[in-house]
């Protein structure tokens, strides 16, 4: 329990922060932005440390914050697999011409979308050779696509906000979709990729503790949520993106309104589920 709470505290100070950063302009706000990702790798990284263990936060670290350099890296130099960009100034020091917080921003939301995965998915355990077996090595590999795809959808968000900010450029931004000029679509592709081989090198990487979800998880269920609303609400609103409020809502949604439901279903009371598997009596509840 008390490590549960810990969680929501980082969470806390994350949501402020992001709740600032329509209000702030200029050098203020890309710092912010720095800041607001590295509460967000702290957040993941910390809660799977504190969840799962040494093991689970390791992997998390090697193959999200490692993986996102590689694959930033690989992308600045050869254009491969999201499209010819370079990034500005703004966001800090750079290692091969990648800002060194932006390997975190991979880390902070690939957590959180396993995780929503994760609770989507969940069902009883199998044995390799059964077909129980069988239906568990499918689950996982649901599990992979809805997770990667619940991390590359954030980016419907994200792309269009730091291009307009001048974070980074797009040396060709064609084709995009409509309504998002300057980010093409080969960079949502090469995030989608990206997203699938991530969630799979994390599952074994991890360890068994990754397939189970519980309460322990409700901050980072509650955070894949706030990510989602908060980005609609401030794109349509504040930051003047109608577009990509629009393109994030539908993306996002495959995710996280399931979720919700899921969440709104499972705290509904004991008595109140209890009640309704039980079977009526005629008679004597007709009159009641």
């Amino acid at each position: 329990m008390i490590r549960q709470r810990l969680s929501w505290v980082p969470l806390a100070v994350l949501v402020l922060a992001q709740i600032c950063y329509p209000l702030a302009t200029g050098t203020t706000r890309a710092r912010l932005t720095v800041v607001t990702v590295v509460l967000g790798w702290l957040l993941s990284v910390g809660h799977a440390l504190l969840s799962r263990g040494p093991r689970t936060a390791v992997a998390l670290v090697a193959v999200a914050t490692g993986g996102g350099f590689a694959v930033e890296a690989l992308g600045v130099a050869t254009g491969f697999p999201f499209g010819s960009y370079d990034y500005a100034g703004e966001l800090g020091p750079k290692l091969a011409g990648v800002p060194l917080v932006i390997p975190l921003a991979w880390t902070w939301m690939a957590w959180p979308a396993w995780l929503a995965a994760t609770r989507l998915t969940r069902g009883p355990g199998a044995g390799a050779g059964s077909p129980a077996g069988a239906a568990g090595r499918g689950r996982t590999a649901r599990r992979i696509a809805l997770a990667a795809l619940g991390l590359a959808s954030w980016d419907l968000f994200l792309d269009p906000q730091m291009v307009a900010e001048g974070y980074w450029v797009w040396r060709d931004a064609t084709p995009a979709l409509p309504g998002l000029p300057g980010v093409p679509v080969s960079n949502y592709l090469g995030w989608l990729l990206f997203a699938v081989l991530l969630m799979s090198v994390l599952r074994p990487l991890a360890g068994p503790a990754v397939a189970t979800t519980g309460t322990r998880d409700a901050p980072m269920l509650a955070l894949y949520l706030w990510t989602y609303g908060s980005s609609v609400l401030a794109h349509a609103v504040f930051l003047d993106l109608p577009a990509s409020a629009l393109w994030g809502a539908l993306g996002m949604s495959v995710t996280a309104v399931p979720l919700a439901v899921a969440l709104l279903r499972a705290r509904r009371p004991d008595d109140d589920r209890r009640a309704l598997r039980q079977p009526r009596r005629p008679g004597v509840d007709a009159a009641t």
